[in-house]
């Protein structure tokens, strides 16, 4: 009995624990301010918008201890896909890692780290995709986020889909970092 009783409470200290590791851990851009609109370099160039698809340098720092690799998302929560909307993925980031240039997701990857990898965005493409959404919407929200993984390799095949390698990075998560703007195309 004393051990149904204890084991809840073992697991709530230990998630209090990982969440307390990861409060100092932060996300920043020089390019890109919380909440403010993305820049036009940003924007994707093609299906009716005309920007630079160029990702954004990007730094981040006090990972949570124990931390063996990192993986980056940027998702925007708004598309009307029913689903969201992929737009640039990376795994297997080294944890000495604390820092991408601009243009890192350039298709190939070369300002990667060489360990790392990209999986496909909803535009089909192992690389980084721009903002673009549909024009007349409200604003959308592009939510950039570092997480911080247990592991120093995801183990997912090389043609992973954007939602498996999601679920792998969340199964082997110790926190996470974000950093929201916004872009909307006007009618």
């Amino acid at each position: 009995m004393r051990s149904l009783v204890f084991a809840p409470v073992v697991a709530s200290l230990c998630l209090a624990a990982s969440v307390a590791q990861a409060a100092g851990f932060t996300l920043t851009s020089p390019t890109i301010k919380p909440g403010a609109t993305l820049p036009d370099a940003q924007v994707y160039n093609q299906f009716g918008c005309h920007g630079g698809d160029t990702s954004p340098a990007l730094k981040w720092s006090g990972a949570p201890q124990g931390t063996k690799s990192f993986a980056l998302t940027l998702y925007d929560p708004d598309a009307p896909s029913g689903s969201g909307w992929w737009h640039w993925v990376v795994y297997d980031l080294p944890a000495s890692t604390t820092e991408l240039p601009a243009d890192a997701g350039a298709a190939g990857g070369k300002a990667l780290p060489a360990s790392a990898k990209m999986g496909p965005n909803d535009f089909g493409e192992h690389a980084y995709g721009g903002a673009c959404p549909p024009p007349g919407d409200k604003p959308h929200h592009y939510v950039f986020t570092v997480y911080a993984l247990k592991t120093d390799k995801l183990d997912v095949p090389a043609n992973a889909s954007a939602a498996l390698i999601g679920f792998m990075v969340h199964a082997n998560q110790l926190g996470k970092t974000q950093l929201t703007a916004r872009y909307g195309v006007k009618r």
